[in-house]
């Protein structure tokens, strides 16, 4: 699974965190495969031509995340599993293609067998992985919560940042017609302000929901 990082400033940084999050989902056995080439890989499908949003930067943003939810007590029961589902989550992503998700567990599965990860904490990854197809984890997932709402988070950001975010999504699709893309987006946005809940963690919904719900609902009237 060797493959040549592109430049960006953040591989560095990035590279580092996967090799600490890899060595404790090993449980601190440092005598496995070595970690780096694998983050190579990775780093190289995240930076792939199709993707505007769905980037290096997308996976930073989604780990920082994870760190500010577990320092509010949003504690997973599996910080590394959920770590590296973060790394897998969008690792395969085509958006012409339904398949995403489950080709990017299928990616983890591999991968994280070769590096030696126990097979439970895998499959706890790649549960994780596909879970992101609906974002509706379980009352009881906390695993779930913290990686769904640290994806989702993007949903909450200031106007100008969500404008942005939006314009990038939309880049993606730029093979779609405009209004193709505007009812599947006005559905995708009602899916989500539909959910229950759309935050799970106890931070998620007092911190992101009121501006992800003003966020979403000023698109669809856009749209």
């Amino acid at each position: 699974m060797a493959a040549e990082s592109n430049r960006h400033p953040a591989h560095e940084e990035l590279t580092k965190r996967w090799a600490d999050t890899v060595l404790a989902a090993r449980d601190g056995d440092a005598s496995g495969p070595a970690p780096g080439p694998y983050a190579a890989n990775l780093l190289v499908r995240w930076a792939e031509p199709q993707r505007r949003y769905h980037t290096t930067d997308h996976l930073l943003a989604v780990l920082n995340r994870i760190d500010v939810l577990e320092a509010h007590g949003e504690r997973p029961g599996d910080p590394a599993a959920v770590r590296l589902a973060a790394w897998f989550h969008d690792a395969v992503y085509l958006p012409d293609r339904s398949e995403n998700e489950e080709r990017s567990a299928r990616l983890a599965e591999r991968a994280l067998d070769e590096l030696g990860v126990a097979p439970d904490r895998t499959a706890e990854v790649a549960r994780l992985v596909r879970l992101t197809v609906s974002h509706d984890p379980a009352g009881d997932d906390t695993d779930g919560a913290v990686l769904c709402d640290a994806d989702l988070a993007v949903l909450a950001s200031p106007p100008a940042a969500y404008a942005a975010y939006t314009a990038a999504i939309r880049e993606e699709y730029a093979f779609v017609p405009d209004d193709a893309f505007r009812a599947g987006r006005a559905a995708i946005l009602r899916q989500l302000l539909d959910l229950p809940k759309l935050f799970r963690t106890t931070y998620g919904q007092q911190t992101w929901t009121t501006q992800a719900h003003r966020n979403m609902q000023t698109e669809l009237t856009r749209l």
